[in-house]
């Protein structure tokens, strides 16, 4: 009796011990919290949280009751902050329901001095309607939008597509130099993608080493031409593949020498070129490189290599290899880097790169250059930051620091002769009073250049004065649509960071879809300045509504409430909201809503795949003082390696500090969904379905694949057979959806991160579906060097 006694006195005591540290957690934090304008419910629930520890200690079973009424109250308010979303329900009641199980199990109930089932009767309701309300969250999602895409107008007319690709090829990084990531290839369909199985799987055995930077990535998205693949791996070591078998053919390696201050280590993809005699199907054996590889390298080099042999092309630059830095006002390797494949006209490899973000007012340009073709020539040069963009350096002089830069693969209009590139902001980004009239004229924009002479056609500039890096993260998408009056209008397609796709007349940049100048909070830090609107377009997946505290999330209540009141400490004003030395919380988030992955268009159905994220940042200006100086170290080699934490912004005032908006257990303080699956219907831009993608299996300490919607980088692909398939996401999937519907169809488990934009092709009479497996260094996927195809099983 005396040992069960004992027994009874150890459990009560801890029930106690948590009630009231909880109460006194949550009346604490809810007095802050409602001290600096947030909600009042912490303060309401930490009391009555002390009331009841109190009552269990002296097991009374009113502790039971008032709980009950506790629990009813919260599911109440919960519901009210934020309908039947069951992931924004979860943090608000899982302690409390836990909690009150906890209270009826017989081992704890016993303790208490019960009179009559009254109290065990009002425990059981409250826990029964916060099981019914959590239930019925979990069927009605209210951030999913189900609708069905329209079918084809069959009898629409067809225009000719602005190039012509073999239905089986794709031969550059988004299956055309359109962008569109859309092939007529229809074996596999949404009725029969669920049969896909593993067809091969390459290694490359490029992995990470001791001289890579945190940001290490596998982003490529291998080409197809005729019979074989040719993809490069993060180091860009160059790889020619079988397009049946897998199997390696050839490999190249530039001898990529990268150190820790390199900001990536990565490479998107490859490009093709051939001759007009190449191009015959009968000419089996052409001349050397008369069908090319064009190869960018990171350390600032390009390569023309042969398609059929990996072979220099000798007459290309010196010995097919041309120097990048050529003319850079800094050489610095890691300090330009191209990561995206070039466009390539006839005559023309149009080039632009990245340079390090937010290092210093002394970097390389993003000057854009025309190369020919056959001989590596310059023959043109568009240098977004000088006076005269189209002036070529002579011997006296370079291009102009701190141009703004073009990384995100740019497209082309053969017909126009027109490339256009999506533009970043001239670095450092988080702070701009020092930029020049030139280094603000086409940045954050839509540039549209001669493709043979690279004189400006238009440019359209889509963030005015851009002080969060929202630059064009995105290759844009070239398609003809037909308008409400019936007319057929050449279109460009360009996915923001905002949210925005702005969907501009590609032969004029006026919008085709109004984007209205918008007023934005004004207060720029000191010697900076803010413009007094941004240009919001009416096709957007932006939200709708700035956040407010009732937007944060946590696993428990108890980071949630720790999110609350970060939340509310921090400046925000919604979209544009100036960076400062408080803190800035930045939403749409530096990493963006759309990212390099693009959208996916069907330009015969009209329709687009797109696959947005909602993740906050947070920037904190950080003034120079003694210890934040105005110059780099005497030792630096430049970059820090990473685009998160602090970053120095040597030669301005400010440094700042860059980090997704999480809880101090790591997790987002927004609350889920954080990425989704969505389709457009491009004649009435309108959203017509939008999914939640993505599981917490590789993401959370505990492996279960709680389907949130999940952060991605990587883009979507679309084709005939009505399916859309995408990697990218925080969870190592491949999955297909059906483009009609958004119904998820199929999904195969990778062996290591996919962000990478899938691609499609035919060999033999048979569709594969391959993606690049390798993972993403800073995005915390699992790193790896697989590349993984996909087909139907044989008919016995």
């Amino acid at each position: 009796m005396g040992k069960a006694s004992s027994s009874f006195g150890v459990i009560r005591f801890l029930t106690v011990l948590f009630a009231a540290l909880t109460g006194a957690y949550m009346l604490i934090g809810g007095i802050w919290l409602s001290a600096i304008g947030g909600s009042w419910y912490y303060i309401v629930g930490g009391v009555v949280m002390l009331i009841t520890a109190f009552l269990i200690w002296r097991r009374n079973s009113t502790a039971l009751v008032l709980y009950a009424l506790l629990l009813l109250f919260t599911m109440a308010w919960a519901v009210w902050e934020v309908g039947f979303d069951f992931w924004a329900l979860a943090p608000r009641s899982d302690v409390l329901v836990i909690f009150g199980i906890w209270l009826l199990l017989p081992f704890v109930y016993r303790s208490f001095n019960v009179q009559g089932k009254g109290p065990a009767s009002a425990m059981v309701v409250s826990l029964v309607v916060s099981a019914l309300v959590l239930a019925y969250a979990v069927f009605n999602d209210p951030q999913e939008v189900n609708g069905t895409l329209p079918a084809a107008d069959q009898n629409a007319s067809q225009g000719a597509p602005l190039s012509a690709i073999p239905d089986g090829d794709w031969p550059a990084y988004a299956r055309d130099q359109q962008g569109t990531r859309y092939s007529p290839l229809k074996q596999i369909t949404d009725q029969n993608v669920k049969n896909l199985q593993v067809a091969w799987t390459f290694q490359t055995g490029d992995l990470k080493t001791a001289n890579d930077p945190g940001e290490i990535t596998d982003e490529v998205t291998p080409i197809k031409v005729r019979d074989t693949l040719y993809l490069c791996s993060p180091h860009q070591i160059l790889f020619a593949l079988d397009a049946v078998s897998g199997k390696q053919k050839w490999k190249f390696d530039p001898g990529l020498k990268p150190n820790p201050t390199f900001q990536h280590v990565t490479c998107r993809g490859v490009s093709y070129h051939e001759t007009p005699a190449a191009a015959d199907v009968s000419n089996a054996q052409p001349a050397l490189c008369a069908r090319r590889i064009i190869l960018p390298v990171n350390d600032g080099r390009l390569f023309e290599l042969d398609a059929d042999t990996g072979a220099r092309c000798p007459e290309f630059g010196n010995n097919g290899e041309l120097d990048l830095q050529h003319k850079q006002p800094v050489t610095t390797p890691g300090q330009y880097e191209p990561t995206s494949p070039p466009i390539v006209t006839n005559n023309v490899i149009i080039m632009a790169g990245a340079v390090t973000d937010n290092y210093s007012t002394r970097e390389p340009s993003g000057a854009i250059r025309g190369f020919d073709v056959n001989t590596g020539k310059l023959l043109w040069v568009f240098d977004p930051g000088a006076k005269d963009p189209n002036a070529i350096p002579a011997d006296e002089h370079t291009f102009t620091m701190n141009s703004p830069n073009s990384w995100a693969p740019a497209v082309y209009d053969p017909q126009l002769d027109t490339v256009y590139l999506p533009m970043g902001v001239s670095t450092p980004d988080i702070w701009g009073g020092n930029r020049t009239p030139e280094q603000e004229r086409y940045a954050s924009s839509v540039l549209a250049l001669n493709a043979t002479t690279g004189k400006l056609v238009w440019n359209y500039q889509t963030v005015h004065h851009d002080l969060w890096d929202m630059d064009l993260p995105s290759q844009p998408t070239l398609a003809n649509i037909t308008d409400k009056d019936g007319n057929t209008v050449p279109v460009i397609y360009a996915p923001a960071k905002t949210g925005n796709i702005f969907v501009l007349d590609r032969r004029t940049g006026k919008p085709v879809v109004p984007a209205p100048e918008t007023p934005v909070p004004q207060g720029a830090a000191k010697g900076d300045h803010v413009s007094p609107t941004q240009p919001y377009s009416e096709l957007t997946f932006r939200p709708k509504q700035n956040l407010t505290d009732k937007d944060m999330w946590g696993a428990t209540m108890f980071d949630q409430l720790v999110c609350r009141v970060i939340f509310k400490r921090l400046r925000y004003e919604g979209p544009f909201t100036p960076p400062s030395e408080q803190g800035t919380l930045v939403f749409p988030g530096n990493l963006g809503m759309f990212e390099w992955g693009g959208i996916a268009v069907d330009p015969h159905r009209q329709i687009a795949i797109a696959n947005p994220m909602a993740l906050p940042f947070v920037s904190k200006l950080v003034p120079r003082g003694p210890g934040n100086p105005m110059e780099p170290p005497a030792d630096s080699k430049g970059g820090s390696g990473t685009e998160t934490g602090v970053q120095p912004q040597y030669g301005m005032p400010y440094g700042v500090e860059l980090n997704p908006f999480l809880s101090p257990f790591g997790l987002p303080c927004k609350q889920p969904a954080w990425g989704y699956m969505s389709a457009l219907d491009l004649k009435t831009n309108q959203v017509i379905w939008k999914k939640r993608i993505g599981t917490t299996r590789d993401s959370a300490p505990v492996p279960i694949p709680f389907k949130m919607g999940m952060p991605m980088l990587g883009g979507p692909i679309t084709t005939a057979g009505n399916v859309a398939f995408i990697g990218a996401t925080a969870d190592n999937y491949l999955r297909a959806f059906s483009t009609n519907t958004g119904e998820q169809l199929w999904q195969a488990r990778l062996p290591a991160g996919g962000q990478a934009t899938p691609m499609t092709y035919e060999a033999n009479g048979k569709q594969y579906v391959v993606i690049a497996a390798g993972g993403h260094g800073s995005f915390g996927t699992k790193l790896g060097d697989y590349v993984v195809a996909y087909a139907l099983p044989d008919q016995k």
